[in-house]
């Protein structure tokens, strides 16, 4: 992949080339490998435009940002960020724009260890508007424990709600918008999941 993508280079771009660019951006990350990137060289050159390749619906939390752990340089990827990575209506707009518009490869649901708005959702938490965030995710924490709020205090419980979590969001991707819906089924667009770890900044894909 070109180290500032082009109209040239999207085009070539298939969804699994794109998937294998992340999971090679992402292990670079975990490597200490990362690309030396000249980021005034890039601003300059996407000024006219982008072509990402990559869509990222990723968490918030402060530990992981995605263009960061991915390895991705400016113009690379989009980035949408909701406390536990949750696709709501203006998230799927976001995604339709990013797919049907500008023409990205991938859309990547990155969820993380010890994820704060699940354990929010575990613990049953109510705070404004996070409640109802954290209610798209509590169909997760039954299907893993059974119950609504179990409580967070158990960390392989909330890790396996997680997981879950971005399996959850990457089927609403499909299910709630046939605009991206009919892309996947052409097969000009993949939806991918992935946990980062936070302890060994290192992505798992699902």
């Amino acid at each position: 992949m070109s180290d500032v993508q082009t109209a040239e280079t999207q085009a070539a771009a298939s969804p699994e080339s794109v998937r294998s660019w992340l999971a090679s951006g992402a292990q670079r990350f975990a490597d200490g490998a990362t690309v030396t990137r000249d980021l005034a060289a890039q601003v300059a050159a996407t000024a006219g435009g982008q072509h990402p390749l990559a869509a990222i619906v990723s968490c918030i939390d402060s530990r992981v940002p995605p263009e960061i752990v991915l390895d991705a340089g400016i113009g690379d990827v989009f980035a949408a960020r909701t406390a536990g990575n949750v696709v709501d209506d203006d998230v799927l707009g976001s995604l339709e724009f990013a797919a049907a518009v500008a023409g990205v490869k991938v859309i990547a649901v990155l969820g993380h260890t010890a994820c704060g708005a699940v354990k929010g959702a575990c613990d049953g938490v109510e705070l404004g508007h996070l409640t109802g965030l954290l209610a798209k995710i509590t169909p997760s924490v039954v299907e893993v424990t059974g119950e609504a709020v179990p409580g967070s205090g158990d960390a392989a419980v909330v890790d396996a709600v997680v997981v879950a979590n971005v399996r959850a969001q990457m089927v609403a991707i499909t299910d709630r918008s046939e605009v991206l819906a009919g892309l996947v089924d052409d097969g000009s667009l993949a939806v991918v999941g992935g946990v980062y770890d936070l302890a060994i900044g290192a992505v798992t894909w699902l």
